[in-house]
């Protein structure tokens, strides 16, 4: 059983996480998202923007949390950001939901494995049989217990970031934390 420990990030980000950058970077920055969420469509280009600035200074990891009750895409669009990831392609996929995220049913989620370069019959199966269900679960009790109650919610260097995130202040927020030298 694992304590709730709101505020801190639990698990702590692994090589299991899908991630760019180094996972030894002096900074780490986690979102819980949700592909249909409008509020995580909005941060999508900011953290983008703090990718770029910050560059290998930067570990960027997503993590599901799919909020089904509000976003009935949500689970299912998670799924198939992994299923895309089972075949090398998550964070193609990742931006090819958060760009599109409008239009999540199974056939568009069908119509982004094919314009990405999946093998389309491999993830159909994968949506079909809920091959990764349980990994997006997993990540989602992970939010439970670092604190999460909804999305984007950003964890830097382990601990929640409860202030705003648009580009100033998370920009701010992050680079505050990169090591003194």
């Amino acid at each position: 059983m694992i304590d709730v420990q709101t505020g801190v990030l639990t698990p702590p980000i692994s090589a299991e996480d899908h991630h760019l950058g180094p996972l030894n970077a002096p900074v780490n920055l986690v979102e819980f998202g949700d592909f249909e969420c409008p509020f995580c469509g909005q941060a999508y280009p900011i953290v983008h923007e703090v990718k770029r600035r910050m560059g290998d200074s930067l570990c960027f990891v997503f993590r599901h949390f799919p909020l089904s009750q509000i976003h009935p895409h949500a689970e299912r669009a998670a799924e198939a950001a992994e299923a895309a990831g089972a075949q090398g392609k998550f964070w193609q996929m990742h931006d090819m939901l958060y760009e599109h995220q409008n239009a999540l049913d199974d056939a568009h989620l069908l119509a982004y494995a094919q314009a990405i370069g999946l093998d389309v019959d491999r993830f159909a199966s994968d949506l079909a049989e809920q091959t990764y269900a349980p990994k997006v679960r997993e990540h989602f009790r992970s939010g439970i217990w670092s604190g999460v109650n909804g999305t984007p919610t950003f964890f830097i260097n382990g601990y929640r970031h409860d202030g705003p995130w648009d580009l100033p202040t998370l920009m701010a927020a992050v680079s505050s934390a990169v090591p003194a030298r």
